[in-house]
């Protein structure tokens, strides 16, 4: 699956061995086979899996390997991985902070925070920035895996002399330089580095204790391997830097960590009910929703039942992140393999704990 494919994949998704795990009685047998069969297959070398329900952890495995040299096993509190665009609801969420401190305005122009960023044709807010409809472009050519050291201040220079796409407000267009842009304004705004407010103000309270920057030559313990695949198995991912897109999809985490933030939304002790209400709204576009919020995806799977969370796919690694507010569970998955092309067996899976969360119920 190409990365076009991939965005295609993401905003149409709406319809889109060891021993068996069970918790409180009911099996789970078919996840596990689901999963191990992706490993058995060589469709990822490694991958983690933790699912809360109601902030209690009701599966919680890892499968294959997160370096298959060493062979060394993944471990869904321990192994941390690279999780693309899961990243912008972390990011979101501290932007929503931001909001609620009184630094910025969701409907401010960007320029009142970056007044030094090329004027273009149209303005454009940050909230439009934050839902894909402020016009900046996509990824072109190799910008998707660049080795290029940018802070996120001099990342500007790959796009910030080109022409919108559309007048915003007018169109949708999912991309990551939105989030390159909001970060760049909130390091503005709060005058220390966007890595730094994150952390202050998502994952220290949360306890995110294994969430941090993809910091290329930073040595980190657990990291897993990242790797590609080819004809026959895989081999290792090419070289990226991906400090300077943190917001869209340069943070490392775990899957452990990852239902954290998800639990923290389900119990709604982070961020004011009405702050957070905005950030899980689908926003429209000429009267038809675009299924994303601000740094959510928001939307129902195929059996109709409602989620928000977001999928990511980048150099090395794959990840979903769903929360589902009726049933008060959280999933979180991730791999060490680009793009492995494993989407429908993912929303198996994720439809497999639904599904047994209503039977559970009754």
């Amino acid at each position: 699956m190409s990365f076009k494919r991939f965005l295609s994949y993401f905003s149409n998704r709406i319809s889109g061995s060891k021993p068996k795990e069970t918790t409180n009685n009911i099996s789970y047998s078919k996840v596990d086979d689901l999963l191990q069969s992706l490993v058995n297959t060589a469709k990822v070398p490694g991958i983690a899996i933790t699912v809360t329900k109601h902030d209690k952890t009701t599966f919680k495995k890892g499968y294959g390997f997160s370096n298959l040299e060493t062979k060394t096993p993944i471990n869904p509190d321990a192994s941390i991985f690279r999780i693309a665009s899961v990243s912008k609801p972390i990011a979101a969420t501290a932007l929503a902070l931001m909001v609620e401190d009184g630094l910025l305005q969701l409907d401010e122009s960007f320029y009142t925070y970056v007044p030094y960023y090329p004027k273009k044709q149209y303005d454009f807010t940050i909230r439009q920035l934050a839902c894909h409809t402020a016009g900046i472009r996509g990824y072109r050519g190799k910008e998707y895996g660049l080795n290029t050291p940018y802070t996120i201040k001099d990342s500007i220079a790959i796009f910030k002399d080109d022409d919108l796409l559309f007048k915003p407000g007018t169109s949708y267009h999912y991309n990551s330089y939105d989030w390159v842009l909001l970060s760049l304004a909130m390091q503005e705004v709060s005058g220390i580095p966007f890595e730094a407010y994150v952390q202050k103000r998502v994952l220290d309270p949360l306890q995110m204790q294994n969430t941090q920057a993809d910091v290329k030559g930073k040595v980190i313990s657990n990291i897993t391997e990242f790797y590609s695949q080819k004809r026959q198995g895989f081999r290792k991912a090419m070289e990226v830097n991906n400090y300077y897109k943190l917001a869209g999809g340069g943070f490392l985490s775990t899957t452990a960590d990852i239902v954290k933030l998800g639990n923290a939304y389900l119990k709604g002790n982070l961020l004011e009910q009405n702050t957070q209400q905005v950030l899980l709204t689908a926003q429209e576009v000429k009267g038809e929703s675009t299924y994303y919020g601000l740094g959510w995806q928001v939307s129902t799977d195929k059996k109709g039942n409602a989620y928000y969370g977001h999928i990511g796919n980048g150099v090395g690694g794959y990840s979903n992140f769903f929360v589902y507010p009726k049933q008060g569970l959280v999933i979180s998955i991730l791999t060490n393999c680009t793009n492995p092309n494993i989407q429908d067996v993912l929303d198996e899976v994720i439809l497999e704990f639904v599904e047994k969360t209503k039977v559970s119920i009754q």
